[in-house]
C-alpha cells in the first residue's frame, strides 16, 4: 500500500510547481490516485485533498482582500505614465542645460585666466617702467645730495636704489635701455662707495672729537647703506670708550677715598654700581635709537659689545679690591682656622665683618644688572621674533643665556662669593662660640644670654647671604646655619 504521508515520487510524473499567492500546487496527482484501489487510502487522500483546499482558500480570501489596494495601485502607477516622460524630457532638458553652462564656464574661466596674465604682464611692464624711473631717480638724487653734503638724503636715495628688485633691473638691462641702465648703474655704485667711505670717515672723526650728536647722526646712516653691524660695532666702540673712561675716573677717585669717609667700607660695590648704572643708562637712551633705524632684535650685538667692556673695568675694580682688602689672604687664613688643630693666629670676626657686607652688596649690584641687561634683551627679541619659527627663538634665548652666564662678570661674582661663603661660615662660627663663652644669666630670665645672642648671630649671616641675591649663597648659608646650630651651639647647651 502506498504511503500517504510522504507520497512517492512516480518516475514520468512532474513535480508540482509554485502555485498563486506563494502555495504550491497539489503533491497528489490524478493517477496516484487512480492508483488506488483501497478505501482506506482514497479517504487519507481525500482528507489531505480538503486540507489542502482550504489553504488555497484561505490564500484565495487573502489576495481578495488586496485587490482594491493592488488596482488603486496600478491605477497610479497607469497615472505616472506621462509624468514619467515628461520627467524623462525634463531630465534630458536640464543635463543639456548643464552641460551649456559647464562649456559657458569653462571658456569664461579661460577668459579670466587670460585677463590675469595679461594683467600680471602689465604689472610687470608698470614695475619695470617704475624701477627704471626710480634708478635714475636715485642716481641724480644721491649726486645732489653728496654735492649738498646732505649724507641723510644721500642714503635714503641709496637705500632706496639697494631695495630694488635686481631682477626687474638684469631684464632691463637687456632690452633698448641696457645701456642708459648701466650707466646709471655704474654711477649709483660709485656714489654708494664713495658715501659708505664718506660716512666712516666722518664717524670716525665725531667719535675721536667725541661729538655725541654728530656720532649719533652717522650711526644712524649705516643701516641705511646696508652696514648694520658695522654701524652697531663702530658705535659700540664708541660707547665703549665712554664706559672706560668713566670708569677709570671713578676707580682712580676710589683709590684716593679717605678711609675716615662715610662710604669707605663700601667703595668698591659703589665704584661697580656706577659702572653699571653708566651701562644701564646709555642702553636706555640709545634703545630706541637701535630700535628705529636698525629694526628689533639688534639690542643683543649692542649690549654684547659694550658687556664685554663692562668685564674688562669689572676685572680692575676686583683686582683693586682683592689687594685692598687683602681678600684673597683673609680667605686663607680662614681656611687655616677652619681646619681643626690649626695653630695658626685666629683672625677677630669683626675684621671680616665689613668685607663680608661689601662682597654681598658687589654681587647684589651685579646681580640687579644683569636681570636688567636680560629684561631688555629679552623684550627686544619678543618683538623681533614674533613672526620668527620656534628654532630662531630658541637660538636667541641660548644666546642669552651664554652672554649672561659666561660673561667674566658673572664668573668673577661667582668666585667672590665662593670665598664669601667660607668666610661667613667661620665669622658666624667664632661669633657663636664668643657668645657661649661670655653667655650671663639673670636671675629671673628664662633663657641666658648666648640664646639671644647665637640667634641674632644666626638672622645677621642667613640675612647678610640672602642680601646678596644669590640663591646659591643663600641656600649654603642656611645649611650652614643649621649645622652651627645642631652641632656646636647644640653642645655647648646641652653642656
Amino acid at each position: 500500500m502506498a504511503d500517504l504521508d510522504s507520497p512517492p515520487k512516480l518516475s514520468g510524473v512532474q513535480q508540482p510547481s509554485e502555485g498563486v499567492g506563494g502555495g504550491r500546487c497539489s503533491e497528489i496527482s490524478a493517477e496516484l490516485i487512480r492508483s488506488l484501489t483501497e478505501l482506506q487510502e482514497l479517504e487519507a487522500v481525500y482528507e489531505r485533498l480538503c486540507g489542502e483546499e482550504k489553504v488555497v482558500e484561505r490564500e484565495l480570501d487573502a489576495l481578495l482582500e488586496q485587490q482594491n489596494t493592488i488596482e488603486s495601485k496600478m491605477v497610479t502607477l497607469h497615472r505616472m505614465g506621462p509624468n514619467l516622460q515628461l520627467i524623462e524630457g525634463d531630465a534630458k532638458q536640464l543635463a543639456g542645460m548643464i552641460t551649456f553652462t559647464c562649456n559657458l564656464a569653462e571658456n569664461v574661466s579661460s577668459k579670466v585666466r587670460q585677463l590675469d596674465l595679461a594683467k600680471n604682464r602689465l604689472y610687470q611692464a608698470i614695475q619695470r617702467a617704475d624701477d627704471i624711473l626710480d634708478l635714475k631717480f636715485c642716481m641724480d638724487g644721491v649726486q645732489t645730495a653728496l654735492r649738498s653734503e646732505d649724507y641723510e638724503q644721500a642714503a635714503a636715495h641709496t637705500h632706496r636704489y639697494l631695495c630694488l628688485d635686481k631682477s626687474v633691473i638684469e631684464l632691463s638691462r637687456q632690452g633698448k635701455e641696457g645701456s642708459m641702465i648701466d650707466a646709471n648703474l655704474k654711477l649709483l655704485q660709485e656714489a654708494e662707495q664713495r658715501l659708505k667711505a664718506i660716512v666712516a670717515e666722518k664717524f670716525a672723526i665725531a667719535t675721536k672729537e667725541g661729538d655725541l650728536p654728530q656720532v649719533e647722526r652717522f650711526f644712524k646712516i649705516f643701516p641705511l647703506l646696508g652696514l648694520h653691524e658695522e654701524g652697531l660695532r663702530k658705535f659700540s666702540e664708541y660707547l665703549c670708550k665712554q664706559v672706560a673712561s668713566k670708569a677709570e675716573e671713578n676707580l682712580l677717585m676710589v683709590l684716593g677715598t679717605d678711609m675716615s669717609d662715610r662710604r669707605a667700607a663700601v667703595i668698591f660695590a659703589d665704584t661697580l654700581t656706577l659702572l653699571f648704572e653708566g651701562i644701564a643708562r646709555i642702553v636706555e637712551t640709545h634703545q630706541p635709537i637701535v630700535e628705529t633705524y636698525y629694526g628689533p632684535g639688534r639690542l643683543y650685538t649692542l649690549i654684547k659689545y659694550l658687556q664685554v667692556e663692562c668685564d674688562r673695568q669689572v676685572e680692575k675694580v676686583v683686582d683693586k679690591f682683592i689687594k685692598q682688602r687683602d681678600y684673597h689672604q683673609q680667605f686663607r687664613h680662614v681656611q687655616n682656622n677652619l681646619m681643626r688643630n690649626s695653630t695658626t693666629e685666629k683672625i677677630e670676626p669683626r675684621e671680616l665683618d665689613p668685607i663680608l657686607t661689601e662682597v654681598t652688596l658687589m654681587n647684589a649690584r651685579s646681580e640687579l644688572y644683569l636681570r636688567f641687561l636680560k629684561k631688555r634683551i629679552s623684550s627686544d627679541f619678543e618683538v623681533g621674533d614674533s613672526m620668527a619659527s620656534e628654532e630662531v627663538k630658541q637660538e636667541h634665548q641660548k644666546c642669552l643665556d651664554k652672554l649672561l652666564n659666561n660673561c667674566l662678570l658673572s664668573c668673577t661674582m661667582q668666585e667672590l662669593i665662593g670665598l664669601y661663603v667660607t668666610m661667613e661660615e667661620y665669622f658666624m662660627r667664632e661669633t657663636v662660640n664668643k657668645a657661649v663663652a661670655l653667655d650671663t644669666y639673670e636671675k629671673g630670665q628664662l633663657t641666658s644670654s648666648m640664646v639671644d645672642d647665637v640667634f641674632y648671630i644666626v638672622k645677621k649671616c642667613i640675612g647678610r647671604a640672602l642680601s646678596s641675591s644669590s640663591i646659591d649663597c643663600l641656600c649654603a648659608m642656611i645649611n650652614l646655619a643649621t649645622t652651627e646650630l645642631e652641632s656646636d651651639f647644640r653642645t655647648s647647651s646641652a653642656g
